[in-house]
């Protein structure tokens, strides 16, 4: 069995080089083979993309997350674009809105998230998408803006109806370690609709932890919790679970299967 995690903050669970290769180790002790490592700022993507430089089975996102809107920092359009173009850098993110935080004012959010939808357009990349509360806009705007590389809604948290108008477009739907909670139906039935063919998962670690390690940080090892979740709902057995999503996760990031 092959799990992968399509979103985990690995600086965040530990900023010391040698806890997160650690954190990757452990990870794989756990079928987890496969990472995609995200940061909200490009700075934190410059330390973290050298920390991790060595790790196998671990690739990389780049992008200015709403969180960052007042400060992308000097020449960030430039600097994206390069870290872009890295090894084994693989989507633009995150990227998106999020109305809840006091994050500057929308219309900065908007014009921060349009301008890097074009360029993962430009350079013909997959987006991970943040929503948080803002989940009409960001359905209108990649209606219009979204390039044929498609993308990921991280941490999905929209119900059934949102999900079903955004299959049209080409992108994943991603779970976390809250749908391991009974008091989330919305997502349990937006799951159980969804085609399988359109599920990812991911470990959003150190946040969302599983309901079996409530209480702690959340890491990339505890994926298979989500993955169990997602089998029961779907009625399957999470080997057959564990393929589907792993080869979702291939087509999601345009990798080979031999990666």
């Amino acid at each position: 069995m092959q799990l992968f995690d399509t979103h985990a903050h690995i600086g965040l669970i530990h900023e010391d080089q040698m806890e997160q290769l650690l954190i990757i180790q452990l990870a794989k002790r756990k079928s987890v083979s496969h990472i995609v490592s995200i940061c909200n700022s490009l700075h934190d993507f410059e330390q973290v993309y050298e920390n991790l430089r060595t790790a196998t089975g671990v690739f990389h996102a780049v992008g200015v997350s709403p969180s960052e809107v007042t400060n992308p920092g000097m020449n960030w359009e430039h600097k994206l674009q390069t870290f872009a173009k890295l090894d084994r850098v693989v989507a633009i993110g995150e990227i998106g809105l999020d109305y809840y935080r006091n994050f500057g004012d929308k219309n900065s959010q908007v014009e921060l998230f349009i301008r890097q939808l074009d360029i993962a357009r430009s350079l013909q990349m997959p987006v991970i998408i943040h929503n948080r509360e803002a989940g009409r806009d960001i359905l209108d705007i990649l209606k219009t803006r979204l390039g044929e590389q498609g993308g990921i809604f991280h941490c999905y948290s929209e119900d059934w109806f949102y999900a079903s108008e955004a299959l049209d477009l080409p992108m994943f739907f991603s779970f976390a370690g809250n749908i391991t909670y009974k008091n989330v139906r919305h997502l349990h039935e937006t799951i159980a609709n969804l085609p399988l063919d359109r599920i990812l998962i991911e470990s959003e670690s150190p946040f969302m932890v599983p309901s079996a390690y409530k209480g702690k940080r959340n890491k990339p090892a505890y994926l298979v919790e989500t993955a169990q979740a997602i089998a029961q709902i779907k009625q399957l057995s999470l080997e057959e679970t564990a393929q589907a999503l792993y080869e979702n996760s291939l087509r999601a990031f345009h990798l080979p299967a031999d990666v």
